[in-house]
């Protein structure tokens, strides 16, 4: 009896132990719980954004080290160790353009502000969160809204033009909010794509039945293109696309001169 009781009590010790041993796994494992945004910023060239990192609760400065660098890279974007930021140690292209809310650091805020953005400011970077033992890490994707196309084009009446408008983003079509064609000249509105969909309603009726996009397949790849038939004299003019997502919207301008009677010329 004395044997299986001590067999009992080994078993229940051993099973003791690896149940600690896999609660500390797991703690070491789980580490930092560092949270960051839920998907890409959108930004324009020029402008400014916050790349957001923080923690629940905040820690001692004095355990604290956070590292923003980039993915593609490893390029280091910004430095805080030993309770201060250090800008000697970061990347020269992101000189006094990427900072820390510096009164927030110490409330678990380590966001990042990134300012005169560039075209090589694209991609992902990663924010990681020292503590002594424990790690954790977030990322962070900064694309550009780009919209091309916008060229002078001349054609003649009763023949059918298109005006190139490409938006260059991973964006999907249905997450942005309006892509709109306008004349600009008497402000009157073309087509609209919205919520995912063409919205014929709000096409002046000057232009009723004779404009259109060229379908899913090139909506998809961003092709917002407008096709406008049977040209008239008063098509002529400055027509706007402009594509908004968020707070950003970036815009192409195409302008239709009309010609003889002969022949079709894009210039």
């Amino acid at each position: 009896m004395g044997s299986h009781r001590a067999v009992f009590l080994s078993d229940v010790k051993m099973g003791l132990i690896i149940c600690l041993f896999l609660l500390g796994v797991l703690f070491i494992c789980d580490g930092l719980h560092v949270l960051g945004p839920s998907g890409p910023l959108i930004v324009e060239l020029g402008g400014s954004v916050m790349l957001p990192c923080y923690v629940e609760a905040p820690i001692p400065l004095e355990e604290l080290e956070v590292e923003w660098k980039r993915t593609d890279s490893e390029t280091l974007v910004h430095l805080f160790q030993e309770g201060e930021s250090k800008p000697d140690a970061q990347d020269p292209a992101y000189s006094g353009r990427a900072s820390f809310f510096t009164e927030e650091v110490k409330h678990g805020n380590f966001s990042l502000l990134l300012t005169d953005l560039v075209t090589n400011d694209a991609g992902v970077y990663n924010c990681t969160v020292y503590r002594e033992q424990e790690t954790g890490q977030t990322s962070v994707e900064i694309e550009y809204l780009i919209v091309t196309g916008g060229h002078a084009v001349s054609a003649y009446a009763r023949e059918d033009v298109t005006l190139s408008c490409s938006v260059d983003s991973h964006i999907p079509p249905e997450e942005l909010e309006d892509v709109s064609w306008k004349k600009v000249d008497q402000d009157i509105t073309v087509l609209v794509f919205q919520e995912g969909e063409v919205q014929t309603d709000f096409t002046h009726e000057r232009f009723r039945d004779r404009v259109e996009f060229f379908g899913p397949e090139e909506i998809f790849k961003g092709n917002f293109s407008l096709r406008i038939k049977t040209l008239r004299m008063e098509d002529k003019g400055l027509y706007r696309c402009e594509v908004l997502s968020g707070e950003i919207s970036a815009h192409t301008t195409v302008e239709i001169q009309p010609l003889g009677c002969n022949s079709l010329v894009y210039i």
